[in-house]
């Protein structure tokens, strides 16, 4: 089974499409396909669904999605087979139950071993911030790269959330931000400063309220001989922080602006970090 999740919901089995288009059964394929290997609480699925206002017929329910869920996936074991892609022989080929598993209090996608982009996210961004700790800034460049190049838009990007995955969207959402942190951190350690601008940009304007990336994007202008620039963005910021938020830019940024005022060496951020402090994303 192929399933991905960080961008639009697509889950195959045997190359065959086992989404289905209704919008109930697929938020419980997607919640199911997030935590494929693992068992998903009914009571889950139903707040997923329902909220917190079941219909009295919620458990019936939901076993019908079960039922249209393995009705696309029998296709797709029929087709895989006909193809010769089962890879077993007729005993021990994959039934409808065996890849939608019913257990004591909730349901299990088996994935028969396949791959899931968030797993691969996460292995890919965990080797980025283990390389990072050791100094191999090139590798966790190139490790976060390779992470944040799985995600084709936002999380669920065609599925109408409730509850759960509207909770797993913005963690998942999270977990990009952090990946993208250290990569665009990593980039910075190795020079490539100008190469960055354009994207930090983009991302200083969408992330509005987000200090580290602001941060970032500071440090890139001045290490580009764009000193008044840079400290436009911190002047930008800090108004942006102050009207909606009620506070001021932290500690850390506050001596990287500092820093960039005073014309400091290009490894300002790293001074800022000799106190103990990181600058730290608000809001």
């Amino acid at each position: 089974m192929d399933i991905k999740v960080l961008g639009t919901l697509a889950v195959r089995e045997h190359g065959v499409s086992v989404t289905p288009t209704a919008p109930k059964p697929r938020q419980v394929l997607a919640l199911l396909a997030l935590h494929a290997d693992q068992v998903v609480p009914v009571s889950a699925l139903i707040e997923e669904l329902w909220a917190g206002a079941p219909p009295p017929s919620a458990r019936t329910t939901l076993q019908t999605y079960v039922l249209q869920l393995r009705a696309l996936i029998a296709t797709a074991l029929e087709q895989g087979a006909a193809a010769g892609e089962g890879g077993e022989g007729t005993q021990g080929r994959r039934t409808p139950k065996d890849v939608l598993v019913t257990l004591p209090g909730g349901y299990l996608l088996n994935s028969g071993g396949g791959t899931s982009d968030v797993r691969e996210f996460d292995r890919l961004a965990g080797m980025g911030y283990r390389a990072m700790d050791a100094g191999d800034f090139p590798g966790a460049a190139r490790l976060l790269r390779d992470a944040l190049s799985l995600w084709s838009g936002p999380a669920f990007a065609d599925v109408h959330g409730g509850i759960q995955l509207d909770m797993e969207t913005r963690r998942l959402e999270e977990t990009r931000l952090c990946a993208l942190d250290q990569r665009i951190e990593a980039d910075l350690r190795i020079g490539r400063h100008r190469e960055l601008l354009a994207e930090l940009t983009v991302l200083a304007s969408r992330y509005r309220t987000h200090e580290n990336l602001h941060g970032q994007f500071m440090l890139a202008l001045h290490r580009s001989g764009r000193r008044g620039e840079a400290l436009d963005v911190y002047q930008r910021l800090r108004g942006t922080l102050v009207r909606e938020l009620g506070i001021e830019p932290s500690a850390a940024l506050r001596r990287l602006q500092r820093s960039i005022l005073m014309a400091a060496p290009e490894n300002s951020v790293d001074a800022a970090k000799s106190d103990g402090e990181r600058l730290a994303r608000v809001g």
